[in-house]
């Protein structure tokens, strides 16, 4: 043979070798078939187990996102300048009415009140006296044997003395009053937050020093779209998930801020909830609010199979079972799940077939 020919053949007839292997790969010397249904050469009857995909209509309802507030909680800070000498209580720790949660320094204010308090007696002492010059001086002025001036002066003397014990006297309660802003007290029974300033520290007026609520004032806030907000009212019954907690509570409508957000153009709702003991502040919730009748097309949740991370159903056409892919929304009920694409009202579904022609 021809060197020539024989080095043109060999990469014809690899090439050729080629060809015919991608051609059977894709199926081109077999019986080819609808993609996702099994070959059948008689009419398939209807499976006694199958059911049909059918509209159900349903009452709606918009889940908004929600975050668990309380309606009693406050800010604890100082109303005057003074340092921190003891902090009482620590976040998460639990306090009634009343009790102490911190001290601050008091030696100022209480050396300020001695000295107030005595020159509330040095006053008192020299009214004492004004008060019998004032006596002497009528009686002489009875008798004649003093001016009028002499008592005039008296009276003054009198009188001066009062208004200088009454602004002693209001000075003394200052600073009682200061001493008392000392020691802080808990406004109402609740639950320490958090705590930001420790012992040595300076605790001035507006700073804040700790934070408690009150967990029996839970509830829930959430900014509603003006044209949901619009239709809810003062006592309407509401449905609340706490997906943290997979826990579904009944909540009460009790405010409705009467003023939209320019920026969302939302209206701040507010729900009362029942007392949980595992519930925080701050905690996520879903809060649902009814809208219009909705049509949604439901399927068994136990017909849904997975292939990687695309759900599919098995549908009933008179040449065999069809793999039809889906695209599902969300679970209605434990058995009932929403179909948004890939079936239509009517569509009969049946369980995986035993047999698997692909």
């Amino acid at each position: 043979m021809n060197p020539v020919i024989k080095k043109l053949l060999l990469p014809l007839l690899a090439l050729v070798t080629l060809l015919l292997v991608v051609a059977w790969m894709a199926g081109t010397f077999s019986v080819r078939i609808q993609p996702g249904v099994l070959s059948s050469d008689a009419p398939q009857a209807v499976p006694e187990e199958a059911m049909v995909a059918e509209l159900v209509e349903i009452a709606g309802d918009e889940a908004v996102p929600a975050t668990i507030g309380a309606r009693q909680a406050t800010t604890i800070s100082s109303r005057i300048i003074a340092r921190i000498t003891r902090i009482a209580v620590r976040a998460g720790d639990t306090v009634n009415e009343g009790d102490l949660l911190l001290e601050l320094e008091s030696s100022d204010l209480e050396s300020r009140l001695a000295q107030y308090s005595q020159r509330v007696r040095a006053i008192q002492a020299r009214l004492t006296e004004a008060k019998l010059g004032l006596e002497r001086a009528e009686n002489l002025q009875q008798q004649g044997l003093v001016a009028k001036a002499v008592l005039d002066e008296a009276r003054a003397t009198h009188d001066t003395l009062i208004a200088e014990l009454a602004t002693a006297n209001r000075a003394v309660e200052e600073a009682e009053v200061a001493i008392s802003y000392t020691q802080i007290r808990a406004p109402f029974t609740g639950r320490v937050v958090d705590r930001f300033a420790e012992p040595g520290d300076t605790a001035s007026p507006g700073e804040r020093l700790l934070s408690l609520y009150n967990p029996l004032s839970l509830r829930i806030e959430a900014a509603v779209r003006e044209s949901l907000a619009l239709s809810l009212e003062l006592g309407q019954a509401l449905d609340v998930d706490i997906p943290a907690l997979d826990r579904q509570l009944a909540a009460q409508i009790e405010e409705l801020v009467p003023a939209a957000d320019p920026g969302s153009r939302s209206f701040l709702v507010k729900a009362s909830i029942e007392f949980q003991p595992d519930l925080l502040p701050g905690m996520y919730a879903r809060l649902h609010i009814p809208t219009a009748p909705q049509q949604l097309l439901l399927i068994p949740e136990g017909l849904v199979k997975q292939y990687g991370q695309l759900d599919f159903v098995w549908v009933h056409h008179q040449q065999g079972p069809e793999r039809r892919f889906v695209r599902l929304g969300r679970s209605v009920s434990p058995d009932l799940v929403e179909v948004l694409s890939g079936l239509t009202a009517g569509d009969m579904l049946i369980p995986q077939p035993a047999r698997l022609d692909e």
